[in-house]
């Protein structure tokens, strides 16, 4: 073994499909969970069923008409960089002062990547984390050489390349975009596929929606797509995550199986084509349009957001007279494509995979 190749083993820096595109990206998808979808879901349990102390403004950063104001499940949301990137550091098994600075270089990472900010903090804190480890208690003045090579590392990668996979990410809206204009049948496939498939991947669907304004039709479609991805991992994977699983997928992030459908990608074949089927039948047979929010359009049932952003448009088309009234077959709709349909189909789709053996016990095991 080479010196420098000897040096890195004892630095503990593995350079390993599995180190980063498992467990860093399963650790990834475990500090997105922690910290924007628990402060979604606590946003929405505080508005829906008004709850003072989860409605609350804690703090507020800067006056006027820029101020910026912040619940306790905003404050969680806010630190979604951070939280991701300190995550990232622990399954690299960072030593306290690299894994202490990543806090500041995933909240500039994820600042600046904007729709793609979690997969720009994916790439940074890896990096940024190795090059700490590698200097780390390799001087006398450790205190300051190890968070100010990791900060300057990172800080300074996020800043070339997190605007530019933030503008990749965008493209994915651009092809969404495009398919709001085909026939709804055509557009409830593509939407429902697309943007279900971004909520999975280290992308913020929810931003690309919020940034294209998806609602309407289209917005339906996504909604779908999101749903069908998070009850469908969740009721797939019911036998090796029980009910935590159901949980923490349904209510939280199919993202979380990530490191999985990097083990093995078939594993994402069911809930995929789960969407497909799901999302004409929203826009084609229920007319289902999510008129709410559009951020809403990108959050499928984590914080059961989605659905939220349907029932929320259709009050205001009420109101506004777009709606005469909400029916039972808008209720029976919403049910079916959010949860029902999906937790039906996936596992249904998931059968033939088994048996031929892409799909084995385990595969879809969280840690």
């Amino acid at each position: 073994m080479s010196k420098f190749g000897a040096f890195l083993k004892r630095k503990n820096v593995v350079f390993s499909g599995k180190r980063y595109g498992i467990d860093a990206l399963g650790a990834m998808a475990q500090g997105l969970f922690a910290s924007l979808l628990v402060g979604t879901i606590l946003n929405t349990l505080g508005s829906q069923f008004h709850i003072g102390f989860l409605t609350k403004i804690l703090v507020t950063v800067g006056s006027g008409e820029k101020a910026v104001h912040y619940t306790m499940g905003g404050l969680a949301s806010a630190m979604v960089g951070p939280a991701m990137a300190v995550a990232i550091g622990y399954a690299l098994q960072a030593p306290p002062l690299v894994l202490f600075t990543l806090v500041p270089v995933g909240f500039a990472t994820n600042a600046l990547g904007g729709a793609g900010g979690p997969l720009a903090v994916l790439v940074v804190a890896i990096v940024a984390a190795e090059c700490g480890k590698i200097v780390s208690k390799e001087t006398k003045v450790d205190i300051l050489v190890t968070p100010i090579v990791t900060l300057l590392i990172g800080v300074g990668l996020a800043y070339l390349i997190a605007k530019p996979i933030g503008t990749a990410a965008s493209w994915v809206g651009n092809l969404i975009m495009w398919a709001t204009e085909l026939h709804p049948f055509f557009m409830g496939i593509i939407v429902s596929v697309i943007v279900g498939v971004a909520l999975t991947l280290p992308i913020s669907s929810a931003a690309i929606c919020a940034a294209f304004g998806l609602v309407g039709l289209a917005g339906g479609a996504a909604v779908a797509g999101c749903c069908a991805q998070m009850v469908g991992f969740a009721v797939m994977s019911f036998k090796e995550n029980r009910w935590g699983g159901i949980v923490s997928q349904g209510l939280g992030t199919s993202m979380l199986q990530m490191g999985n459908i990097v083990k093995n990608p078939r594993v994402w074949i069911p809930p995929t084509l789960a969407s497909a089927i799901t999302g004409p039948i929203a826009t084609c047979v229920f007319r289902m349009q999510m008129n709410g929010a559009a951020v809403n359009s990108g959050m499928g049932t984590c914080g059961l957001c989605g659905p939220i952003g349907v029932w929320t448009g259709w009050a205001a088309d009420v109101a506004s007279g777009a709606k005469s009234a909400v029916t039972a077959m808008d209720w029976i709709g919403l049910a079916l494509v959010c949860v029902v349909l999906p937790a039906v189909l996936t596992p249904l789709l998931a059968l033939p995979l088994r048996k031929l053996g892409w799909i084995k016990d385990g595969d879809l095991k969280l840690d």
